[in-house]
């Protein structure tokens, strides 16, 4: 078997690792035990672009229970969780691609191997797996079933895609399902980038002014958990709908122009381009911290940043870099403008990601179904395994809920009824 990761030595490490944040993915145990009953995966060649994380570890495990013949490489250079690598190539026999700290050479090549495993399927962070196999491997995207996009950065560029006539095979929006959207995305961001940035920094957030550009699921989650532990929270925007939700749930709205001049600590969680930019830092005091929670390292425009220091960037705590602007001025950018939740933490708790992963797993079984039913397109999530997933979720944590009753039940379906 063909693989390159840093260390099988850290395999045990890895497998303990991998059976904790098994305790906490109780949907995603019970997708695999019938799974593995059933095999709906039998015989399909998968490849995988995701963080090689403990939580991605036991999606793979999942997948590999129903059949599938799987494939996995990084989709950060920072994510990779090595003694994770390690212990699904030596335990689960799965082709792993993945160094955490790898070079943007290593990264394609890692890319490369992965789209050589000659996929039927393919399941992506970001959507570079897609977008290089659209580029280079015409003959690999014919034989693509369906492939399955879990972040809302690759949506974005998926759907650009399908609108350009450019998209070759159909695509699932796994990101864009309820049950990845809300709490992925609002719980599980919110939280792992606060760890994040904490574990970089040792920072108190507490009466700091906290900086959080863009208000989607992610930032959401972000703005309110700093509130939550006494920080000064200002939203930064584009979208008015946003913006106004920002203001109505009591949070300061104001461009970054403005917000660059008091902010202590800033984040970005747009999914777009330099959302902070050379003439945005120029304003920011002495000690400022800029951190980025988007899936690329393109929200904070480094480049300009290197422009405009008066001296080389020296790191001066693992994973915080430290730039000298004109007037002696400090700024520290984390992790290299790279996600800031995988970089410097865990990522996603496994609680969060059980939903996630289960939601994956049961999309990519009802994409292999439908088969060549599936017309070329970006696809949501059927409504059916987003029931079972949150209802299985609840009952996993212990909470009952009401049914209607035939009589509410015939109400709502009805429209004789009124005042």
């Amino acid at each position: 078997m063909n693989y390159d990761i840093k260390d099988m030595n850290l395999a045990d490490k890895g497998a303990v690792r991998i059976a904790w944040s098994e305790r906490d993915m109780p949907v995603l145990r019970l997708v695999r035990e019938r799974f593995e009953k059933e095999k709906p995966l039998a015989g399909k060649k998968m490849s995988a672009c995701l963080h090689v994380t403990a939580e991605t570890a036991n999606l793979i495990r999942t997948l590999k229970a129903g059949g599938a013949d799987v494939a996995l490489c990084a989709s950060n250079p920072l994510s990779t969780q090595d003694d994770v690598a390690a212990a699904l190539v030596r335990d689960s026999k799965v082709p792993v691609f993945a160094i955490n700290g790898e070079d943007h050479a290593t990264y394609y090549k890692h890319l490369y191997a992965a789209i050589d495993h000659g996929p039927v399927v393919t399941m992506d962070d970001g959507a570079d797996l897609v977008s290089e196999i659209h580029h280079g491997y015409p003959e690999v995207a014919k034989q693509i079933i369906a492939s399955m996009e879990e972040t809302t950065t690759g949506v974005i560029r998926l759907r650009a895609m399908a609108h350009d006539g450019a998209l070759k095979f159909p695509v699932i929006a796994v990101n864009d399902a309820t049950t990845k959207n809300l709490f992925d995305n609002r719980y599980g961001t919110g939280q792992s980038t606060v760890d994040g940035i904490i574990r970089a920094t040792d920072v108190l957030l507490a009466g700091k002014n906290v900086v959080v550009a863009g208000y989607g699921w992610c930032g959401r989650g972000f703005a309110t958990r700093c509130r939550g532990m006494g920080a000064n929270v200002i939203v930064t925007e584009v979208d008015p709908i946003r913006a106004l939700e920002a203001a109505m749930d009591g949070f300061r709205v104001m461009p970054m122009m403005e917000a660059a001049k008091i902010g202590d600590l800033f984040c970005t969680l747009t999914g777009d381009l330099h959302v902070i930019r050379p003439e945005h830092m120029l304003l920011m005091k002495d000690g400022a911290i800029v951190a980025n929670s988007g899936h690329f390292n393109v929200e904070i425009d480094l480049d300009g940043l290197k422009e405009i220091a008066i001296a080389d960037p020296k790191e001066v705590r693992h994973l915080v870099q430290e730039y000298v602007l004109p007037g002696s001025r400090r700024i520290y950018v984390l992790a290299e403008g790279r996600l800031i939740n995988l970089a410097a933490a865990e990522g996603h708790p496994a609680s969060v990601m059980d939903m996630s992963f289960a939601t994956q797993a049961l999309a990519t079984e009802w994409a292999v179904r439908q088969g060549a039913q599936l017309d070329v397109r970006v696809h949501e999530v059927p409504d059916s395994i987003e029931d079972w997933v949150s209802r299985l979720k609840l009952q996993s944590m212990g909470i009952e809920i009401d049914e209607l009753t035939e009589e509410q039940k015939e109400y709502l379906s009805s429209w004789q009824m009124g005042t």
